[in-house]
């Protein structure tokens, strides 16, 4: 039997602990100190896209065949986790790089992947997803854009709604139909590239929270693309972006986990300072409670999160399948819903100081919202797990 201290089943590795730490310090250094402004003035954070590229930090993901980083799926959501601790709008640039581009790394072809993961690796380029459609959230496979094929290209028609970086973004996956006989069985995928003749953008979308973060339509206007631009076979589209989705929830609960670390965090501290009936707030077994509460809540999520990225992880590394359907949905739901609830307590806990922008608390609660929205609803989260007991 091995000893105690080497019992490290339930604990990260030194290599996660160090990348941790190592995330933190960048983020508090160059990323907090622009979180309020990038908020106030609902513009796109460029001081954490420039320092997270310049640690290699912006798409950890990829794989190092590519150019990439090569990080291990728990490693991805320490980075996106961390980065949301003091802007969520920021940690949408790791995040959404990966649910972008997992796609590609997942079922697109050999020539696909060292065209446009390279350039990602790089930080030259940024990517996109574009699932849902004004008439088609929920129900995503009721999008009614479509790619026609003709000759060796294909032209693709229609509108995207909810993307997020879109206009940042130089690469966009794109889930069109092909066959609208077949619905899910007709989509496919594609990568649009943003100087495509055809692809333009709407106004950005005027949000409750992660104002730095822009989400605009995609119009696509008789865009003309190489027939090689398709993402693995005809029809395979939508398997693909629902096979993402089980991967990439996990990343929206990191971005939950790193929101409510970082209520908690400032909630902990004032506690401490803010004196009323002659001693600290945090002396009264009402606030202790409370941030008991909180805490329990943001570790079981995190506990749930970290399991789901290791499926993951096992899973892309070619293990034998596992319940991470379940899993991921049950990550995203159940962290998102803790966010909700730990950034609310967080700003009851400072008083009528959490409702003012004095204070970053009501920002990280405006935040949260998107993250029980996003990715699939919980609503439907809920639906999935049920389907997916394991």
């Amino acid at each position: 039997m091995a000893g105690t201290a080497d019992f490290d089943l339930y604990r990260t590795s030194e290599e996660h602990d160090m990348l941790r730490d190592s995330v933190r310090s960048l983020a508090e250094a160059k990323i907090a100190p622009f979180a309020a402004e990038v908020d106030e003035q609902a513009r796109f954070p460029q001081e954490a896209r420039d320092a997270l590229t310049l640690n290699d930090l912006h798409a950890v993901h990829v794989p190092e065949a590519y150019g990439g980083a090569g990080a291990d799926a728990l490693a991805t959501v320490i980075v996106i986790e961390e980065v949301a601790r003091v802007c969520a709008s920021s940690s949408l640039i790791p995040a959404v790089n990966k649910l972008g581009s997992l796609p590609v790394i997942l079922s697109g072809s050999e020539e696909l992947k060292k065209k446009y993961l390279g350039p990602l690796a790089k930080g030259d380029a940024m990517f996109s997803y574009c699932l849902s459609e004004p008439d088609a959230g929920s129900d995503a496979a009721g999008m009614k854009t479509k790619a026609v094929r003709d000759g060796d290209h294909y032209v693709l028609d229609g509108v995207k709604r909810w993307i997020t970086n879109a206009g940042v973004s130089e690469y966009y996956t794109v889930m069109a139909v092909t066959d609208p006989e077949k619905r899910s069985k007709g989509i496919s995928a594609f990568v649009v590239e943003k100087s495509d003749p055809g692809v333009s953008f709407g106004a950005p979308e005027k949000k409750l929270g992660i104002k730095g973060s822009p989400t605009r339509e995609v119009y696509l206007d008789n865009v003309r693309i190489p027939a090689d631009r398709m993402i693995g076979a005809e029809g395979t589209g939508f398997a693909t972006a629902m096979k993402t989705l089980d991967h990439t929830r996990i990343t929206i609960a990191a971005q939950a986990l790193g929101i409510a670390q970082g209520a908690l965090d400032y909630a902990k501290g004032y506690v401490q300072e803010r004196k009323q009936f002659g001693k600290p707030i945090g002396d009264f077994q009402g606030v202790q409670f409370m941030l008991a509460d909180m805490a329990m809540k943001l570790e079981a999520a995190r506990q749930l999160t970290y399991a789901a990225a290791a499926k993951s992880e096992r899973i892309s590394a070619g293990g034998k399948p596992e319940d991470l359907t379940f899993f991921g949905a049950a990550a995203k739901c159940y962290a998102s819903d803790a966010a909700m609830e730990i950034t609310t307590d967080a700003v009851q806990l400072l008083g009528g100081y959490g409702y003012t922008r004095d204070y970053p608390l009501e920002r990280m609660m405006r935040d949260a919202k998107i993250t029980q929205i996003y990715e699939g609803t919980n609503q439907v989260q809920r639906i999935v797990m049920a389907r997916n007991l394991p």
